[in-house]
């Protein structure tokens, strides 16, 4: 599912109350908002009695060497003393609120630096589950197919989601869908979410002609050896052609859908998702605002690139470097993202160097005059970019971009890579001079070590894919994402996986020296992640004026062997000193 395909669904959460006007509307989310918002650029601390003190186990601040302290209070939402169990008490009144850690550590809250928040919740809500953890052979897989037609009626769409053609078998054809069923138009969207299959019924429904050719954006469909349609179906552009698939999104089921995600967030210690890459449909502000009222955690978003012109009234909230909050709510807005490539897995990604065994090297969403014009323009228009980026190829045609538009360190705010998975050493290099940092999908070493070593580039490049060790010697502030629904959301997952390198599926460690330590790994979930959208003097730390957003783990992380880092449960999730999981 596409982010143009579930884009307009903003519009629709805008609309769930008829008659209530936009402005009565956007009074009331700011009376309403459960969270503590970001209030601003500084800080007063207030220090005439705490409403919550924090004691009794490890409060681990992510500041200096990161030791832990004794206790933390908490007033109007905002961290007012941190240190000594004995000095933070000296703010305990008749209504401060004790809360005994019992043990358990503290930490700043966990925030996915990478997610499509929208597009993993309505799949949850419209597609069914084929991918590798409940479908781990071929024969399963298509067994499941057919079963699911046979009890559907002809002619209905069967959508399928999660889908991993290195973990299943190889890629999905025309043939193996038409297999299932010839009755019923087929879609299946793959884990990268860059790529889907469909069956000759759903080119069909979807008026693909035999005879179409690429398509902007790096949209294009495969073709077999004698030239005809195989069924694949390769980015945005092309992947928006099969949007008459997706069923009537009403505001009841998008709204929920959402919420129920953010729960998801929340459960698993997250105190802020960043969703990188909204298309703006219709009142995208009042929706947003909507689902940011009611969520158990903050969010925040980057707008895609096609949505520049409908950008503009978003600016004066304040974005980038000067991210703010809007309107009483917890949404912020921080770049423009641009999509550069496509995926590693599907050979898409633009490589220098050929995939194994082979001549392919993917390709470039955009040639380097067209690269170079989306990032001055978004330069201009005064916004920090982000820029997809899987292969190096990409990857230098970014840097170049941003190097020609924005120079070295800019105002605007931190310029992202996103993903940054496939690069050389004096790219790495090269970003540290610039400033601008990477976002490592760090599930890929996770679920794809033994095959981006085995299928696709062989042992030399494989050990360098996501290589935070890299930026840990640079100085290069780095994040680690979920990119959830392309990975599982589970932030200690990430950790564990930057910690020790381990790849799930063989157990064995790829790229041992880009392994980093356990305090690198946290700052990339919290005060890293924090700077990359615009928050770093607000979140990711606790210390005195920052806001009250916490992580409570049942146990330590220091003190736990690193391969069961990712089995710690979360105990309780704090935002604006309120308790929104535990």
């Amino acid at each position: 599912m596409c982010q143009g395909c579930v884009g307009n669904i903003f519009g629709s959460l805008g609309r769930m109350r008829s008659g209530v006007s936009r402005r009565k509307f956007l009074a009331a989310a700011a009376g309403a908002a459960s969270i503590a918002p970001l209030a601003g650029r500084s800080f007063a601390a207030s220090t005439d009695g705490a409403d919550l003190i924090f004691r009794g186990g490890p409060i681990i601040p992510m500041t200096g060497d990161s030791r832990a302290v004794e206790a933390l209070a908490v007033k109007d939402g905002q961290i007012v003393a941190v240190g000594a169990a004995d000095t933070v008490m000296d703010l305990k009144s008749a209504s401060t609120e004790i809360v005994d850690l019992d043990g358990r550590a503290m930490l700043p809250g966990f925030i996915d630096a990478h997610q499509h928040t929208v597009t993993g919740a309505l799949i949850n809500a419209l597609f069914v589950d084929c991918g590798y953890t409940k479908y781990k052979t071929r024969d399963a897989l298509m067994a499941m197919f057919r079963d699911r037609a046979a009890k559907t009626p002809a002619g209905e769409w069967l959508l399928f989601t999660g889908f991993d053609n290195l973990l299943q078998g190889g890629d999905l054809m025309m043939a193996d869908l038409d297999a299932a069923s010839k009755d019923h138009p087929i879609l299946v969207y793959y884990i990268n979410m860059h790529t889907a299959a469909g069956n000759g019924l759903a080119f069909a429904r979807a008026r693909i002609p035999a005879d179409i050719g690429d398509l902007p954006g790096g949209g294009r469909f495969g073709r077999d050896a004698a030239r005809k349609l195989d069924g694949m179906i390769y980015e945005e552009s092309a992947l928006k052609k099969f949007a008459v698939a997706i069923p009537k999104i009403t505001p009841e089921l998008a709204g929920k859908a959402v919420i129920d995600w953010l729960k998801i967030n929340a459960s698993h210690g997250n105190t802020l998702v960043h969703e990188a890459g909204v298309l703006v449909f219709g009142d995208l502000l009042e929706g947003y605002e909507r689902i940011a009222a009611g969520s158990p955690c903050r969010a925040s978003i980057s707008l895609m690139y096609d949505s520049m012109n409908e950008a503009e009234p978003y600016k004066q909230y304040g974005h980038g470097a000067q991210a703010t909050t809007i309107l009483g709510t917890t949404l912020t807005i921080y770049a423009m993202k641009i999509v550069g490539d496509g995926s590693n897995q599907t050979k898409s990604a633009a490589q220098t160097i050929p995939y194994l065994n082979g001549k392919d090297t993917g390709r470039p969403n955009f040639d380097a005059r067209q690269l170079a014009e989306m990032v001055g323009e978004v330069r201009a228009q005064g916004w920090p970019v982000s820029i997809h980026s899987n292969g190096d190829e990409t990857l230098d045609l970014a840097l170049d971009a941003i190097e020609n538009a924005y120079g070295a360190f800019p105002a605007t705010g931190v310029n992202r890579i996103e993903h940054c998975t496939i690069t050389r050493p004096e790219q790495i290099e090269r970003m540290a001079r610039l400033g601008v940092q990477p976002s490592f999908l760090m599930n890929h070493v996770y679920f794809y070590g033994a095959a981006y070593r085995d299928q696709l580039f062989g042992p030399e490049r494989a050990a360098r894919m996501d290589p935070a060790a890299d930026c840990v010697r640079l100085g290069l502030p780095f994040t680690i994402h979920t990119d959830a629904p392309c990975s599982n959301i589970g932030t200690l997952q990430l950790v564990q996986t930057a910690v020790t390198r381990k790849c799930s599926v063989d157990g064995s460690i790829v790229g041992a020296e880009q392994a980093v330590s356990l305090t690198d790994a946290l700052r990339a979930v919290t005060s890293h992640a924090a700077g990359q959208v615009g928050l770093g003097d607000q979140l990711g730390t606790l210390e005195t004026g920052k806001l009250a957003d916490f992580t409570i783990l049942e146990k330590d992380p220091y003190a736990v062997d690193p391969d069961a880092l990712m089995a710690i449960n979360v105990s309780q999730t704090w935002v604006g000193g309120r308790k929104m999981f535990g």
